[in-house]
């Protein structure tokens, strides 16, 4: 039996903060993409943008220091670095859908092996539907990458041959940040970026049911 650990939230968000470029423009989702605001590595220029009109956000702020005025897409605090701003969100829709961000990290119910995404509805009767601003955020910047637990509650692979849920968008999403691997979604399928110690090959294809190239 493999003896491995799954990464928690904070070590998953400063995974992903880790692959983002300097001088990045990038989105981050409502849910677990916020946590990646707060472990960007020093001295990296990163350049964060929220949906509903800010350019320039900074990491949570501290507490007892919070502007409720100031919030991010998923009603949290924020807090704004020098240089940022703020403005109409039909201006920050066309920043969106205008190719203007270079990553958005998004979080998913499910992702298909070459990259389809379904994050808005499960199509489960009385599911609040949420669309917001992903489909916009999907095709519109130039990476779309997901930060998600790799199984459901029950043990279930979120990662599928093929969705089974309604379509955010099809083929957009580059890459699978997970709590037990980094995997890409290829054309021809899932390929291996990284995985927890301890975690085999094997047991992570198992685990998700599909090949994944090494």
């Amino acid at each position: 039996m493999s003896n491995y650990q799954r990464r928690t939230k904070d070590q998953l968000a400063a995974r992903v903060a880790q692959d983002i470029f300097d001088g990045a423009v990038v989105n981050l989702g409502i849910g677990q993409p916020t946590l990646v605001a707060n472990h960007l590595p020093a001295g990296r220029e990163v350049i964060l943008h929220s949906e509903n009109g800010i350019l320039g956000m900074g990491p949570a702020p501290a507490q007892g220091s919070e502007d409720y005025d100031l919030i991010n897409a998923g009603k949290q605090p924020v807090t704004l670095l020098p240089g940022g701003a703020f403005f109409h969100h039909a201006d920050s829709f066309a920043m969106m859908r205008g190719g203007h961000l270079d990553i958005c990290v998004l979080g998913a119910f499910q992702v298909s092996a070459t990259g389809d995404l379904a994050n808005w509805s499960t199509g489960e009767p009385g599911a609040i539907p949420a669309v917001g601003g992903a489909m916009d955020l999907a095709i519109g910047a130039k990476q779309t990458w997901v930060m998600m637990d790799l199984l459901t509650k029950k043990g279930e692979s979120k990662i599928v041959q093929q969705c089974s849920y309604p379509l955010t968008g099809i083929g957009c999403v580059k890459r699978v940040y997970s709590d037990l691997a980094t995997l890409a979604c290829t054309p021809a399928g899932l390929k291996l970026i990284d995985k927890v110690d301890g975690l085999d090959h094997a047991e992570l294809e198992k685990l998700v049911g599909l090949p994944i190239a090494a």
